[in-house]
């Protein structure tokens, strides 16, 4: 049951697309995976320097890295609008695991993600590494001490990017922003941007890469090797600026509401 805490999308392995001649060739998919597993093992042997590398280092090296990702995983992504570069909190509907990977590409920001990713193998110390923010989504307790983590960051200059619909959805539909994350921009006095993630094939809409129910990763992961023409637009609409008010939970949930409209038109 979808909750304040645990939101559920009605999204479903009917939402997913049928098997169709539309797949790469088997040579065209191994040649994907080695080309992503040697940028992987790459970066793995990189983790003991990238401890060393101030924030503008670590901000190139996670855009190289999620630039080489796609790449080799044969995605054609690009980015319009202005993406924030300092002091702001970016919102985004969310789709697949691969949201993260296209906005670390064009973006200098830190992630919000679920304290499970931290245990993933090599890619939890990754996102440590480059200063993710993990939310425990079983300690409804911690998410203020998470939201004030966050403020920190965007105050301090940062970016923290985040995912408010609390649960990924197929891309032909959407859920609702959820505010609570929000409250870390009007506590810092930042604004909100709005992001919208299309995925394509050919031009058409697709919800090939979408990691929807109780789906695998490595299902998913298999489904995207296996796409051809797949690409991800990134959009970024005008800021949203907290009103200047003591009405903070006020605040936080008209952006909410004006953030989930903007992305959804």
């Amino acid at each position: 049951m979808d909750s304040l805490w645990l939101p559920r999308s009605t999204c479903g392995a009917d939402c997913l697309p049928a098997a169709s001649d539309r797949h790469a060739s088997r040579l065209l998919m191994a040649k994907r995976i080695v080309a992503t597993g040697l940028v992987l093992l790459l970066a793995a042997l990189a983790l003991p320097v990238l401890a060393l590398l101030p924030q503008r280092g670590l901000v190139r090296f996670q855009r190289g890295l999620a630039r080489a990702v796609l790449a080799g995983l044969g995605i054609k992504h690009s980015a319009t609008g202005r993406l924030p570069q300092s002091g702001a909190l970016l919102v985004a509907n969310h789709v697949s695991w691969l949201d993260v990977v296209v906005i670390l590409a064009h973006a200098p920001a830190r992630l919000l993600a679920k304290r499970e990713v931290r245990a993933w193998p090599l890619i939890g110390r990754l996102a440590a590494t480059l200063g993710t923010v993990f939310v425990d989504r079983s300690r409804p307790k911690s998410l203020p001490a998470t939201v004030a983590q966050v403020r920190r960051n965007i105050a301090a200059g940062g970016v923290v990017a985040v995912f408010p619909e609390g649960t990924t959805w197929c891309g032909r539909m959407g859920g609702t922003f959820r505010p609570a994350m929000f409250q870390a921009a009007v506590d810092a006095g930042v604004p909100v941007v709005p992001v919208r993630l299309t995925f394509a094939q050919q031009g058409v809409v697709t919800t090939v890469a979408a990691f929807i129910g109780d789906e695998t990763l490595l299902a998913s992961l298999k489904r995207v090797v296996a796409a051809r023409d797949l690409s991800i637009s990134l959009r970024a609409h005008p800021k949203l600026h907290p009103a200047p008010c003591d009405q903070h939970t006020h605040s936080r949930r008209v952006l909410a509401r004006a953030a989930t409209a903007v992305v959804a038109a």
